[in-house]
């Protein structure tokens, strides 16, 4: 920067070391910041705010007893603020004001102050770069200083005028101009900019960055009715309400007002060792574990960030927290918080927290739990694999449908410690009407996450034993026919075998429930592999066919199991002619298949197809041998 005005001297040096200042082309460092640094020219607010507050702290540390008046106001394309702070000299205007990395905050400046108080102080600042003024430039033409230093009460006032061309000036006033300590910035806004000076914007911008700051901090839109406050503390979290249900309410509320959307509930997050204090809201609709949360974050009441996506572990997506914390370090944008190891202990202490609240719904309000995972049960489903201390928590609640009925698997498990799943929603559909009646426990685990999380669980529950369901297992539980009624239909069971051999599918006879099911396709993943094996022979070359055939194995097959109580079974296994009962156990299988809402194989559309269409044939000409026999008449 260039100055009409002479600089305040500097303490000699060596000559090995001659100081050197910084030119600084301000239009450059304009494009800096409103492209690179900040998001959006709306944080010159913020600068605003945070030096007058740290003014205010200033002064406070050097006269416990000063007033405190913070006023900003706006009309006619300029921005105003009045704080009675600590205010500057002439000097500090020309080495604090236009100096980038210089900070009133740092001590010296002929502060009469011991360097206990100078630390303690700088603790409660909100400004840490020294950037200051400048990145109001962002929005304004011209900024004008009037400012008068309460540490020395002989110095005139100052004003300090810089134009957005890179000049400033700075001269000293009559007393009159400015008989109390305190600084009043004014801001005129460039072309292009006057949206940010409009009250209604610039008063929503005060309210929404410095609502929850230490002072108290009003607005005067010039239409000349009382200043109306910025600020509304303390924070809906730390206020004090007759009864828990008015405190829910109002947390409600709140989250209402500044998310748009109503909680399930609401989880406190103090961790006063930290410096922290706020509250996490549960998200009322479904989200995706992926999706970042953006959270909201105060640094010592100043609004830092409204994005913050490395607050809380990414497991905790189903809540979106808002807080305020005097510890944790933000970035030089001052817009999100810096990744460091503070914030990573303060992170590891906020999933705690979602942690604890979780736990003590599971313990003393099932009915709330219920509720919570009925919305977010497939996120939880899907962090909870990945997160050994969030499975353990939440997999005896999380919801499975089961051949019991949809229920939790801490429900489940105290009626089956022998666990069985399907990999299908199709297959499970099938089986689930036998399995209960036969006392089986299946686990339908063909929906997203759940076969995951069901081999993870006897590392939560090692006395529980988890098996995907396959072939033998089902058979062995439902009932066997008598011996002497197996053999008496021995013949007609060579005959299905026979006729369904082509397809890799065995065929074995037992008594089952319910009644209505005439036969039962099963398979596992063995007998699928080899079903696929098969396939592939049939269509490889030479070379492949014996590569192939060499790894023919004893995997179990297929299983077309025909229930002896249906009717239909029973008058199949009496029908003389061989030809057609081949046909019938072929739509059984045809009909047992369509039923698992299996994909069909060529060789079975083929089968469907014959079995189908050799039915008709009988049926047609058993019409015409019945017609002949009445024309004979």
């Amino acid at each position: 920067m260039t100055s009409t005005s002479t600089p305040p001297s500097t303490p000699p040096s060596t000559p090995s070391s001659t100081p050197h200042s910084f030119q600084v082309d301000l239009r450059g460092l304009v494009d800096l910041l409103s492209h690179h640094l900040y998001s959006s020219p709306r944080v010159y607010v913020r600068e605003l705010l945070q030096n007058a507050v740290d003014a205010i702290t200033a002064r406070h540390a050097l006269d416990p007893a000063a007033e405190v008046r913070i006023r900003l106001s706006a009309s006619g394309g300029r921005v105003t603020i009045e704080d009675s702070g600590i205010g500057l000299t002439a000097a500090e205007a020309h080495s604090l004001l236009a100096t980038i990395g210089r900070s009133s905050k740092r001590g010296g400046d002929g502060a009469d102050l011991d360097e206990q108080d100078l630390e303690a102080t700088r603790q409660g600042f909100l400004g840490q770069f020294g950037i200051g003024l400048l990145a109001c430039f962002v929005v304004a033409r011209q900024i004008r200083v009037v400012t008068r230093s309460a540490r020395d009460p002989r110095a005139a006032p100052v004003e300090w005028l810089a134009t957005d061309d890179g000049s400033y000036t700075v001269r000293e006033l009559p007393h009159e101009e400015r008989p109390e300590p305190g600084t009043t910035v004014v801001l005129e806004a460039r072309p292009g900019a006057a949206e940010w000076a409009v009250p209604a914007k610039v008063e929503e911008l005060a309210r929404d960055y410095g609502s929850l700051l230490p002072y108290d901090i009003t607005f005067d839109d010039g239409e000349g009715g009382e200043p109306r406050p910025v600020t509304d503390r303390p924070a809906v979290w730390d206020r004090s309400f007759p009864t828990p249900t008015a405190r829910r309410v109002a947390l409600a509320g709140h989250c209402a007002q500044l998310f748009g959307f109503t909680p399930l509930d609401s989880i406190d997050l103090d961790l006063p060792v930290a410096g922290v204090r706020g509250v996490a809201y549960v998200l009322p609709e479904p989200t995706s574990p992926a999706h970042r949360a953006g959270h909201r974050v105060h640094l010592k009441g100043m609004l830092l960030t409204d994005r913050a996506d490395n607050l809380l572990p990414d497991w905790a997506f189903f809540v979106r927290a808002v807080l305020d914390t005097d510890t944790l370090r933000p970035t030089a944008s001052r817009e999100n918080l810096y990744d460091d190891e503070t914030l990573a202990a303060v992170r590891d202490a906020l999933g705690a927290r979602v942690r604890g609240w979780l736990a003590e719904l599971a313990a003393s309000d099932p009915d709330r739990l219920a509720a919570f995972l009925q919305v977010h049960h497939l996120g939880v489903k899907s962090m909870a694999r990945h997160d050994p201390e969030l499975l353990g928590l939440m997999l005896p609640w999380l919801p499975f449908e089961t051949s019991d009925g949809s229920m939790s698997l801490q429900e489940f498990a105290a009626a089956h410690t022998d666990i069985h799943f399907t990999r299908t929603v199709e297959e499970f559909r099938q089986i689930a009407p036998i399995a209960a009646a036969h006392g089986l426990g299946v686990i339908n685990a063909g929906y997203t996450y759940d076969a995951d999380l069901l081999a993870l669980l006897p590392a939560v529950r090692p006395e529980l034993k988890v098996t995907e369901l396959d072939a033998g297992a089902v058979t062995e539980r439902l009932d066997p026919v008598p011996t002497a009624t197996e053999l008496a239909l021995a013949p007609f069971l060579a005959t299905a075998r026979a006729r369904l051999e082509a397809q890799g599918c065995d065929v074995v006879l037992r008594a089952f429930q319910p009644v209505s099911v005439p036969a039962l396709y099963l398979d596992d993943r063995q007998a699928r592999q080899e079903r696929d094996r098969t396939a592939a022979l049939e269509s490889a070359d030479s070379l492949w066919s014996g590569i192939l055939g060499a790894l023919r194995g004893s995997a179990p097959r297929a299983r077309l199991v025909l229930n002896h109580n249906n009717p239909l079974i029973r008058r199949i296994a009496a029908l003389p002619d061989e030809a057609l009962t081949g046909t019938a156990v072929e739509s059984l299988y045809g009909q047992a298949l369509l039923m698992s809402q299996r994909p069909l194989r060529p060789a079975d559309s083929t089968l469907l197809n014959r079995a189908f269409l050799g039915l008709l044939e009988w049926a047609t000409h058993s019409t015409d041998a019945r017609d002949a026999q009445e024309d004979q008449k």
